[in-house]
């Protein structure tokens, strides 16, 4: 990897950080946020989905899970954010390892896998919604203290520097991934298991790390929405539509490419504002446009936006 490489990174980077300076709205910086907290997600699930093409249906496992313990470690025990929010990532990295030592030691792939990881988010959120350390259907809250010290801004732009931060981050580490041996290998197991076990790759290690990896990134993201919204419960943590995010984004914006995760999370959340501007408060009604454009990338090649513009240039 050049530093040549990471010019596109870095211009994206430049361009968002500009936003707080240029723009004053909360509405505007509330998005920007809440963007790149699901950009972040998303990139989680394309290290897995689209590198190692190990589709996951219960990312919400790993972004409740992240959450859970920033918030719980704080609540709880005393323990100031930044430990917290460390924690949360260390702890989602280890549920994915243990979801996927089960999942693929067993065989699981394809449908069986999807549905697997998709059954453990559900019983996670089971669970919390069921217990007193995560405050159970009330939830839990973070008190708020607005010092840079615990992990808290009072100014949303500031937030908003620190999310792209963990984006740009995560941009890098996927371009990194992209350019390495386990990058080449995840490639390999996605297009042909069987022949990429044949020509030496260990590949229950290779999904592994690939799992480790995707969960971290994703819990990252969720201490991230905890920090910034302060309030959890089990429906929010470990609720279907983190899952149903995580999985669009890179579908819709590029899976298995370094920025289809963030262009996705863009689109999807342009499309969710304007959707609502128009058709008002109706609950749900941003899920309904993420299932109607889901079914679209599916049913419709090519299944990206990439994908489309590419097909469009072609004479």
């Amino acid at each position: 990897m050049t530093p040549r490489d990471l010019l596109p990174i870095l211009a994206f980077a430049a361009v968002v950080a500009l936003a707080p300076l240029l723009v004053t709205s909360n509405v505007v910086l509330n998005f920007l946020v809440f963007t790149m907290i699901i950009a972040l997600a998303a990139q989680g699930w394309n290290l897995l989905g689209g590198y190692g093409g190990q589709y996951s249906f219960g990312h919400a496992a790993f972004f409740g899970t992240g959450a859970y313990l920033t918030a719980i470690l704080q609540v709880r025990y005393g323990m100031n954010a930044y430990p917290a929010f460390a924690a949360g990532i260390g702890v989602a990295a280890l549920v994915g390892l243990a979801i996927g030592f089960l999942a693929f030691r067993s065989g699981l792939r394809g449908s069986y896998f999807a549905l697997v990881t998709l059954a453990f988010a559900e019983v996670f959120r089971v669970l919390a919604n069921a217990s007193e350390v995560t405050g159970g259907a009330a939830g839990i809250l973070i008190r708020l203290r607005a010092d840079p010290a615990n992990f808290q801004f009072a100014e949303r732009g500031t937030f908003l520097w620190v999310a792209l931060a963990l984006v740009t981050l995560a941009l890098v580490a996927t371009l990194m991934l992209e350019r390495s041996r386990l990058g080449a290998q995840l490639v390999a197991v996605r297009e042909n298991e069987a022949a990429a076990q044949a020509l030496g790759v260990d590949v229950l290690a290779v999904k592994l790390r690939a799992i480790a990896l995707s969960a971290g990134m994703t819990g990252a993201a969720g201490g991230l929405y905890a920090q910034y919204f302060l309030y959890l419960d089990a429906n929010i943590a470990y609720g279907t539509w983190i899952s149903v995010e995580a999985l669009l984004a890179p579908i819709v914006g590029g899976a298995g490419t370094v920025f289809g995760p963030v262009l996705g999370a863009v689109i999807l959340h342009g499309l969710a504002e304007a959707t609502k501007s128009i058709a008002g408060s109706i609950p749900g009604i941003d899920l309904v446009v993420f299932g109607i454009v889901l079914i679209l990338v599916v049913r419709y090649p090519p299944r990206d936006l990439p994908g489309l513009l590419r097909r469009r240039r072609r004479p």
